[in-house]
């Protein structure tokens, strides 16, 4: 078997950034299957390369997370163009595997589909175009129509389609009645990150030594609404509380952050650099709570985001600022907290009873762990990823 696997946004974790479509990877090739990741990346030139026996192709195509709208899409569409150039030369492709986002990805897997004569397999991390329009990037209604006529016409065309989260499934199945629409989560690495003591040469690393840390690490744009982690972090300096908070990432926002946690006079906050993921877990190392936040979109509440499930692995608190199945989740689980995105007092107050009982802390953290390890694990699902792909190739 050969399985061709499209997604402008692959990573290895020597890179940084989300590596879901690398773990997905590794489990086709664990199972001794020729896979082919078709990607891109911001050098000059095309270059081909062997990560850990998966065949990678790196398309000259530059994207940023501070790209504007339709710079983004110009970068989506020469993806298109290109992929579908290259794989010509993967005629003996049993299925193709696209991840989104972006949407567009799809075009080119049923133009790929069409030209290899092999199905394909559409995986939807983000309700596209849902989440642009509700967050008002997309407002011609013209372009609107067009792109949910894309969105189901993608759908549509697709053996299955793969979601990361339950309310994406069921948000697909009512647009498309009668697809078959799997669930497949973000996955913890549970023998990556683990619990760990905080190591002193860490904690003095960081300047967080005797604290209570706050963590955010992952993409620092728009979408995310970071505004109210840093006003968490006023509110604990307030209250002379012993907390400490991380923001470790790179985005479109990270600047006017920085303006903003200078105004504030926040000493109780230290910005880290984009980590790959050794460097994630040396920040895990001296977390005591992993912060996920969005803003208060009701579309960004169906996401499945990286770092939920690292944190869960690493056995933190999970705190939340939205709702949706992850506020469900950890509150019925025992293992994390949802505090209101508009009121950074709510967070102080939500905090303390950690602050004051070390025993309760150890007691959500470990549900945490348990949880990734029950539900999230990446051998587990890699497993269910590997009979998803096996079943949808023609015998």
């Amino acid at each position: 078997m050969k399985v061709l696997i499209l997604h402008q946004h692959f990573k290895a974790p020597q890179h940084g950034g989300a590596v879901r479509s690398y773990y997905l990877s590794r489990a086709l090739v664990d199972k001794g299957i020729e896979t082919v990741v078709i990607t891109a990346h911001n050098e000059p030139k095309y270059r081909k390369e062997s990560v850990e026996g998966i065949q990678v192709h790196y398309l000259p195509i530059p994207y940023d997370n501070r790209f504007g709208f339709y710079r983004r899409s110009l970068s989506f569409f020469k993806f298109i163009v290109k992929s579908v150039q290259l794989s010509t030369a993967q005629k003996d492709a049993d299925v193709c595997y696209a991840i989104s986002t972006p949407l567009t990805t799809g075009i080119a897997a049923m133009l790929i589909g069409r030209r290899l004569k092999i199905p394909y397999l559409f995986e939807v991390g983000d309700l596209w175009p849902d989440a642009p329009v509700q967050m008002r990037f997309v407002r011609n209604p013209f372009l609107k129509k067009g792109l949910y006529w894309l969105e189901k016409r993608i759908y549509r065309n697709a053996l299955a389609v793969v979601a990361l989260s339950p309310p994406i499934r069921d948000a697909i199945k009512k647009k498309v009645p009668g697809k078959t629409v799997h669930v497949l989560p973000n996955m913890a690495d549970t023998d990556f990150f683990k619990p760990q003591e905080k190591l002193p040469a860490l904690e003095e690393k960081f300047g967080v030594k005797g604290k209570f840390v706050v963590s955010y690490i992952g993409a620092i744009g728009v979408a995310n609404g970071l505004h109210n982690f840093l006003q968490c972090a006023a509110a604990c300096q307030h209250e002379r509380l012993p907390v400490h908070f991380l923001l470790c990432g790179d985005g479109a926002m990270l600047h006017d952050l920085k303006a903003l946690a200078m105004s504030l006079g926040l000493g109780n906050l230290n910005f880290v650099p984009f980590q790959n993921r050794d460097g994630v877990a040396r920040v895990m190392n001296v977390t005591d709570a992993n912060f996920i936040s969005y803003q208060p979109v009701s579309i960004l509440e169906t996401g499945s985001p990286n770092k939920y499930f690292d944190g869960l692995a690493a056995g933190k608190l999970t705190v939340v600022n939205f709702g949706g199945w992850i506020r469900d989740e950890v509150e019925k689980e025992g293992c994390g907290i949802y505090v209101h995105p508009e009121k950074p007092q709510d967070f102080v107050n939500a905090i303390k009873p950690f602050l004051d009982d070390r025993k309760r802390l150890t007691q959500y953290q470990q549900a945490g762990r348990q949880l990734a390890e029950r539900n999230y694990s990446r051998k587990m699902l890699g497993e269910e990823f590997w009979e998803m792909v096996r079943s949808a190739v023609p015998r």
